[in-house]
């Protein structure tokens, strides 16, 4: 009888254990590690600038009759933008015509005379001296004319009007500001550590602050062959397509030029990725136990990063609950194992290098 109690209070001492040992589970969710394509990315900042740009002056002198453009049309090369009226030079330009009509009437004239003998040679020579100094008027006051109709140099938008319909304005005063933003320049300044990196054509992403979530397509346009003793930098301009006119001159963007893209990759979200023991690891499942494998970490791409060692892909590794667990912790898996998961990792955001 007294065996028998024994037997019954051992039995009874190890069911709880049995059951605290399984209370000891860690719960974890996984993914699986896949392969993909990875870049690494120079970020840095730029001012966008219109690499085509106006300021449309006057000269002529005289008011403003009418105005036909205001801030933010786009105009044409060619377009109308102002008239300044020009009644005084029109005039000049009927008078200095007159002049040359009767100038040449004259000289066709003595042209014609039968007997040449009595015409000076002196006075022919000036009669066409006159002539060439009367149409050089008229050209001059046509030209005065023609100038009284402000013409846009270049298509592109008005941004800034300076002048008032009415408003006197004397030569060579300005009226309208007009810049060219199809196609704008991002202007960086880079280490001069990344010239050996760069190369004309290489593709560059900006996400201006407006629209933090967009990213648009730019690439290397110029590379500065000087660096800058003061800070050690050199300047590098982007060329930035804007066909949609959402990016303005002067506008303050984020910059990531892409340097290098490996295929094949092994890749993992970042925050699988944890730190201890002045260590990278990675956690991966293998028979419900967590494995803590040492990892080097190769390019992050946003949310993304290369595991250059230590996991490959297909290895089931987990992606969140990973800082309870220690090495071969038992592991409870909330959520099925889902290999597609890498697939909304974003491959196209802004990266560190």
């Amino acid at each position: 009888m007294l065996l028998t109690c024994v037997i019954g209070l051992i039995a009874c001492t190890e069911a709880p254990k049995e059951e605290q040992k399984k209370d000891k589970a860690v719960p974890v969710e996984t993914m699986t590690a896949t392969k993909g394509d990875i870049s690494s990315f120079y970020n840095t900042t730029a001012t966008l600038e219109a690499p085509q740009e106006a300021k449309v002056l006057t000269r002529v002198a005289g008011l403003i009759a009418n105005i036909k453009v205001e801030e933010g049309m786009l105009v044409e090369e060619g377009q109308l933008l102002a008239s300044i009226d020009a009644e005084r030079q029109q005039y000049e330009l009927d008078r200095t015509n007159a002049e040359v009509l009767i100038i040449e009437q004259e000289l066709q004239r003595l042209k014609q005379m039968k007997n040449q003998e009595y015409i000076s040679a002196d006075n022919l020579a000036k009669l066409e001296y006159n002539l060439q100094a009367a149409k050089a008027r008229r050209d001059l006051s046509a030209l005065q004319v023609k100038e009284s109709q402000i013409l846009s140099p270049i298509k592109g938008v008005i941004a800034a009007r300076y002048v008032k319909q009415g408003n006197m304005v004397r030569e060579f005063d300005p009226l309208f500001h007009i810049v060219s933003q199809a196609e704008l320049h991002g202007i960086v300044y880079l280490p001069e550590q990344q010239l050996s990196q760069l190369q004309l054509g290489q593709e560059a992403l900006l996400v201006a602050s407006h629209s933090p979530n967009t990213q648009i397509a730019a690439d290397v346009l110029r590379i500065s062959p000087v660096i800058d003793s003061s800070n050690g930098t050199f300047k590098v301009t982007l060329r930035v397509k804007n066909p949609d006119g959402q990016l303005k001159t002067g506008m303050f963007t984020k910059v990531s030029i892409k340097f290098d893209t490996r295929n094949n990759a092994v890749l993992v979200p970042f925050n699988v990725v944890i730190q201890q023991d002045n260590q990278q690891a990675i956690y991966v499942i293998n028979d419900n136990k967590a494995a803590r494998r040492q990892v080097t970490l190769g390019y992050r791409q946003g949310d993304t990063v290369e595991i250059i060692k230590g996991i490959n892909a297909g290895d089931v590794v987990v992606s969140r609950g990973q800082h309870n667990l220690k090495d071969q912790s038992l592991v409870e898996l909330l959520t099925p194992n889902v290999s597609d998961a890498m697939a909304t990792l974003p491959v196209t955001n802004q990266a560190n290098h």
